[in-house]
């Protein structure tokens, strides 16, 4: 027996002294590069990817030894670009198992690889995180916030739903901030719920704002907000340095004399402030926000789903869609950085996800072609922070690549032409999905 052991105990550590064996590698040869970062189109490329990551990007004619031995996927006449990066969904409010995974399922076979969650039950998210970060669901990677909000803020059902067996305000990752918190404790504990940032909700003061993203910021967190945070006006929001924020109306209440002062108390935009051009107010906005370099998650979509609703109800529109998407050409004109974000998905039959609507809905608004897939990749990664890993078609990067049937710099109606998704390293073939459909 003891000779048995030792003869185990052999072969383990044989196995562990071996070298390690390198990692699998794929040539992607003959494709049309969108690289992400808005340069221009260059067609008969080629990307290695070895393991998880990039190993190499050139022209196909240039890439020799680097065929030998590999798998080779030929994309003649296709368009390879970078995986699809949602910059604000919902996963688990109140959490739905079978919901989220089928959202995230279509997502991924959508050609979205990474999806920023805006503050949902931590518990459920963090457990998605880690299956879809190991391929154990098929899902985009996840990354996640801890939110917090003025005590006011806690009456609204939906914190109740993302926290069961809390009361309102304590759960770590959904508390209620005041003067008399210790913020540096409260930043503590939602660190520890494994969040990546901090989320500035509702029914904050100005000061309060800033002392929570300087801590937040202090202990390593990303900080993001509301574009107005109630009675925190949108000028109190980017002077507390957030690195993004969220929902471009929010921002117009800048430029009205009387403004909100709790997120239950909201009412209507004055559109009439914004009819003849560029609103000074904003003009003055945005140039700050370029300044500091924060983001705008727009989220056009939201307000274009409830004109929408508005139809459906028999009641007429208010302009909210058509205002979100001047201010948000406005803010591109500025030189502020626009993320896809959706805050929202299409219907369970719709067969893609809803970063695509949100997209073309940035085209609409005026945004080139090109940097509205810059806005769905290299800027969506910035929003999280994961720009050295994700973004655009790079060696060192997670090999996260979508490959379309047509050329999305010709209409970005183009993107729903997904044939293949590559997540890190991974192929999901459309077709697979597809199959599931029918």
């Amino acid at each position: 027996m003891a000779r048995l052991v030792l003869l185990l105990l052999a072969a383990w550590l044989a196995v562990a002294a071996a070298p390690p064996t390198a990692p699998q590698r794929t040539v992607y040869r003959h494709a049309a590069l969108i690289d992400g970062t808005g340069a221009p189109l260059r067609r008969d490329m080629a990307v290695v990817v070895a393991g998880e990551r990039i190993a190499w990007v050139g022209p196909d004619a240039r890439l020799g030894r680097r065929l030998a031995g590999a798998r080779v996927v030929d994309l003649a006449g296709r368009f390879l670009m970078p995986g699809l990066i949602d910059s604000h969904q919902h996963l688990a409010t109140p959490p739905d198992r079978p919901q989220a995974l089928a959202w995230l399922r279509r997502q991924l076979y959508g050609g979205v690889t990474a999806i920023r969650d805006m503050a949902d039950d931590v518990r459920e998210v963090a457990e998605l995180q880690a299956l879809a970060r190991r391929g154990g669901i098929a899902a985009p990677d996840i990354v996640y916030p801890a939110l917090v909000a003025g005590p006011s803020f806690f009456a609204d059902p939906r914190t109740a739903a993302a926290a069961r067996g809390y009361a309102p305000g304590t759960a770590p990752w959904v508390q209620a901030i005041d003067e008399a918190t210790d913020i540096p404790a409260a930043i503590a504990r939602a660190r520890g719920t494994g969040a990546a940032a901090l989320k500035i909700y509702a029914n904050l003061s100005g000061p309060l704002v800033a002392r929570l993203a300087a801590e937040a910021h202090r202990q390593g967190l990303a900080v993001w907000a509301h574009g107005m945070v109630f009675p925190a006006t949108p000028a109190d929001v980017i002077a507390a340095g957030p690195d993004v924020v969220s929902h471009v109306n929010y921002l117009a209440y800048q430029a009205m004399a009387k403004r909100p002062q709790s997120y239950q108390a909201r009412f209507p935009i004055d559109y009439a402030l914004f009819a003849k051009g560029d609103n000074a107010a904003m003009t003055a906005l945005f140039r700050e926000m370029r300044r500091r370099g924060i983001i705008l998650d727009a989220t056009i979509r939201v307000y274009a789903e409830r004109e929408k609703q508005a139809v459906r109800a028999g009641t007429a529109p208010r302009g909210a869609t058509d205002l979100a998407s001047r201010l948000t050409a406005q803010a591109w004109r500025a030189g502020v950085a626009i993320s896809a974000g959706t805050d929202g998905e299409t219907d369970a039959g719709d067969r893609w996800p809803a970063v695509m609507e949100e997209m073309e809905l940035l085209g609409r608004a005026g945004l080139p072609r090109g940097e509205v897939i810059r806005a769905g990749t290299l800027i969506g990664a910035r929003t999280m922070r994961l720009e050295r890993e994700m973004g655009s078609i790079a060696p060192g990067k997670l090999a996260n690549l979508v490959v379309l049937a047509r050329n999305p710099l010709d209409d970005l109606a183009n993107l729903r032409s997904v044939v293949l998704t590559v997540k890190r390293g991974r192929d999901y073939p459309r077709g697979e999905f597809e199959e599931t459909k029918r």
